[in-house]
């Protein structure tokens, strides 16, 4: 695939050595356009880490979304109500979905070790 950029003198510049490198530049710039994305995926880093730290069963089934979190995903929510939702918003719904799903687990699994725990 061929692809015709405009750019500034001084990036060509710095850009012509590499010239045999350049797929691998764009790829790693992709990379770190996407991560830059994530950050707007706050909130998630923080249940992430709680679980990492494997709170206790009782902690993980009180465990309940920052109020930055939810106003994110409220604040999309709402988008998608009106207007629809672009496809970088889509994609970090999804990822609200899946973390979800992954705390949904948690729960069930904290539960049920309480009710193994009680049984005893």
């Amino acid at each position: 695939m061929q692809v015709i950029f405009d750019l500034p003198d001084d990036v060509v510049s710095q850009l012509y050595p590499l010239e045999d490198k350049l797929p691998q530049i764009l790829e790693l710039g992709l990379r770190e356009l996407n991560a830059i994305t994530q950050s707007e995926f706050s909130g998630v880093a923080e249940v992430l880490e709680f679980l990492a730290n494997l709170p206790t069963p009782e902690a993980i089934i009180a465990l309940r979304p920052s109020l930055a979190l939810q106003a994110q995903i409220s604040a999309l929510l709402e988008k998608n109500r009106t207007v629809g939702l672009t496809p970088t918003e889509e994609q970090l719904w999804q990822s609200y979905q899946y973390l979800e799903h992954v705390v949904r687990m948690a729960k069930a699994r904290a539960f049920v070790k309480l009710q193994e725990i009680d049984g005893e």
